[in-house]
């Protein structure tokens, strides 16, 4: 298993990071991608990437974030390129739920970031938040570009899903799907092809069931695992070797 989005610098995780990095061994997690939000942040990732080998990062600023963070592309590209264990750009992308940065603040990030990504030719690591149509608009700038999108975290809808497949985006699955609210997502994800699913706990956010309301780390990451073959009906090892194949293929 590989989980494909987790802040293992968040001082939740930090402060048990041997537990933790035990834990996630114990339950046969072969990689874990720790993703940057913040220009303050990156040199926690750098930290935390040489803890272990198993241990890869990225730089981003969340959308959340780009009022205070004002990062170039030369900037992204910088930081990205400072370490080959860096392998990724993000998180970056819209959150209009949130008043934290304008939207005109957070468009110029995501098209810095999108730009570095490019550049780079290295996946972008997206949240998408209440902004499918501004999104897929910023997206459509660059249908041509080759861009290599994963969406993090994916809770979009059926139509925002398959819009973002002509992108060739992969999709990775969080925690949400074991909620038992979550209807329409688990319908969603059942339309994503197999080659485009990834999984991610987002820890220490966003705790599967059943474990709900608890700090969330990356050995959680089975029962999310176990809820996505359950909705693809499929054997759960099989998917297993499906979604970590998928994140070489996008990462490697």
């Amino acid at each position: 298993m590989i989980d494909s989005h987790c802040h293992l610098d968040h001082e939740s995780i930090f402060s048990s990071f041997n537990e933790i990095l035990k834990r996630s061994k114990e339950v046969g997690i072969e990689k874990l991608l720790s993703i940057c939000t913040t220009d303050d942040g990156f040199s926690n990732i750098l930290d935390l990437v040489n803890k272990d080998s198993i241990i890869y990062g990225t730089y981003g600023i969340h959308p959340h974030e780009a009022k205070n963070f004002k990062i170039s592309k030369n900037e992204i590209i910088k930081k990205v390129s400072s370490n080959k264990k860096i392998i990724g750009v993000g998180e970056t992308g819209l959150d209009f739920y949130y008043n934290n940065s304008s939207k005109t603040e957070q468009i110029n990030s995501f098209l810095n970031h999108i730009n570095a990504a490019i550049e780079l030719d290295v996946p972008l690591i997206i949240h998408s938040r209440n902004a499918e149509t501004e999104t897929l608009n910023i997206l459509s700038e660059f249908v041509n570009s080759k861009l290599k999108i994963l969406m993090h975290c994916f809770t979009g809808s059926e139509t925002f899903a398959n819009n973002l497949l002509k992108f060739n985006s992969y999709f990775s699955a969080s925690g949400i799907i074991t909620f038992k609210n979550s209807t329409d997502l688990q319908n969603t994800f059942k339309i994503i092809p197999l080659d485009r699913l990834l999984i991610e706990t987002d820890s220490p956010f966003l705790s599967p069931d059943p474990f709900r309301g608890k700090r969330n780390e990356p050995s959680f990451i089975i029962h999310i695992l176990k809820k996505l073959a359950s909705i693809k009906q499929i054997d759960t090892n099989k998917l297993d070797t499906i979604t970590t194949n998928n994140f070489n293929k996008l990462f490697f």
